[in-house]
């Protein structure tokens, strides 16, 4: 079809719906509208007369579907914005005017095009910086300490040489190195800027902030290439890639969920999806004929579905996972998915961690108040970011009081909320901050953690050998992750 086509089947669209029917489809000599109404805008399908209407409005569906995925709003602009990613998510739908077998969660994964091989590498890259930062350390001090020596000995203080020529006094510059050295390593945390009102908790946060960033600013004048801050920001992201799990045994569960969650800043649960999956890993043939006994304690209503190939009805009657043939053995030294569940619920009381954000207008800009509280008391969050967008040109906020510690990364306006642990110890906290603005300037509101324990409680308890039901060891390793969690 020429572009020309296109434009000419588009034009006549609307004036094709001014026939007052209520059907969804409308049909001219050549081609068929199929269409569905999204708040102020249309989804339209075109294709050919013959074309199975029901496998087109299937298709529509999960056209309509994807849109949510990338925009917060069905209007113009917000479609515009994210015009690319549409298309590429588009494209896994329909390929040379086909339908592809895919769902939304593939989508997903196809258009993230997540690599584990490029985490590995940043991973392995940042070890290689932290390792050489502590060897120049060690070796600045090595020559501290030779210059103290030569000093006691009466004798010239060794030089730093450089293409053969010995170099400045060996004192100062050993002293420079060392500091500066130190002095970069340490994390770059914003000052808080005093506020009339008395002494708060933030004032004792990062003392030397300032000579770090002119540091880094006389770094960058001379032509040295600075890693940008948020680069180390998430080391734990990486140091999970590559470390392994401990103790792994011949028979190893992986127990994995990912929450999606967007909630509206006045209250309310738009949405929340929950994905979980036990993976296998047998990595001793013996242990191939195995079954696992599943304990499920989950009273959210989670929808459980085993693999094709694991007896169903020996799961839904005795909760145990086992082939449909026991005298089949597992995959070996492979990652198997057994099991698999899902909770989709607005349901307010299932949110793990409830955040609330305050923003109020006051004569200098905005008084902004931010809490969160641990709904779910078994569970416990670590590495816990709560990220507030900022206005652009205003400065740094001015931190009242605050749980924990923050960041604030002035190149891409936001501020971070960052606390070690959450659980029912310490499961409700505060942030208070003022700064130039208005209300709507601090929303979405994103959260990102991770936990050792994960939201439903499903578990594998027990591990036995179908001859025999002789126990077998096993190691488990639970994850409970982020997808998306938005305040909007």
């Amino acid at each position: 079809m020429t572009r020309t086509r296109i434009e000419g089947l588009l034009a006549a669209f609307p004036k094709l719906m001014n026939t007052g029917k209520q059907h969804t489809f409308v049909e001219t000599e050549s081609v068929r509208y199929v269409y569905q109404p999204m708040e102020k805008l249309y989804m339209v399908l075109i294709t050919t007369k013959n074309s199975n209407i029901l496998e087109d409005l299937e298709t529509l569906r999960l056209f309509s579907r994807v849109i949510p995925e990338y925009c917060r709003a069905l209007e113009e602009n917000e479609i515009s914005e994210h015009c690319f990613d549409l298309i590429f998510a588009f494209d896994e739908i329909v390929a040379l005017g086909y339908r592809e077998n895919v769902n939304l969660a593939q989508i997903r994964t196809f258009t993230e095009m997540d690599s584990h091989e490029e985490k590995v590498f940043r991973a392995v890259r940042e070890t290689q910086e932290r390792e050489a930062k502590a060897e120049m350390r060690r070796k600045a001090k090595e020559l501290q300490q030779a210059r103290r020596d030569a000093e006691r000995q009466g004798k010239k203080a060794p030089g730093f040489g450089g293409f053969g020529s010995s170099a400045v006094s060996g004192g100062s510059t050993a002293a420079m190195i060392t500091e500066t050295i130190i002095e970069t390593d340490k994390p770059k945390v914003a000052p808080a800027p005093a506020r009339p009102s008395g002494p708060s908790k933030a004032l004792k946060l990062g003392a030397k902030g300032k000579e770090v960033d002119n540091f880094v600013d006389k770094l960058k004048s001379e032509g040295e290439t600075i890693m940008s801050s948020n680069m180390g920001k998430r080391t734990s992201d990486a140091t999970k890639v590559h470390a392994p799990p401990i103790n792994m045994e011949s028979v190893h569960m992986k127990i994995e969920e990912k929450i999606t969650l967007t909630c509206g800043r006045d209250g309310g649960l738009q949405n929340m999806e929950l994905h979980g999956m036990i993976m296998l890993r047998i990595s001793d043939d013996k242990f191939g004929r195995i079954r696992l006994h599943v304990e499920n304690e989950d009273k959210k209503g989670v929808q459980l579905q085993t693999h094709p190939n694991v007896d169903k009805k020996l799961f839904t009657a005795e909760s145990l996972i086992g082939l449909k043939n026991p005298e089949k053995s597992f995959p070996v030294n492979s990652d198997v998915g057994v099991l698999k569940w899902r909770l989709q619920t607005t349901e307010e009381s299932f949110i793990p961690l409830t955040i609330n954000c305050w923003p109020s207008e006051s004569g200098n800009g905005c008084d902004v108040n931010i809490e969160y509280e641990l709904q779910e008391d078994h569970l416990e969050l670590n590495d816990v970011i709560i990220t507030i967008p900022l206005p652009s040109g205003v400065g740094a906020p001015v931190i009242g009081e605050i749980d924990g510690e923050y960041r604030h990364d002035s190149r891409r306006n936001t501020l971070e909320w960052c606390l070690p642990v959450i659980d029912a110890k310490n499961k409700s906290g505060s942030l208070e901050f003022s700064i130039a603005g208005q209300p709507n300037d601090f929303f979405p509101v994103q959260v990102s953690f991770i936990s050792k324990r994960n939201y439903c409680n499903i578990q594998v308890t027990k591990v036995t050998q179908v001859d025999g039901n002789s126990p077998v060891r096993f190691s488990t390793e639970t994850t409970f992750l982020v997808d998306k969690y938005e305040i909007l």
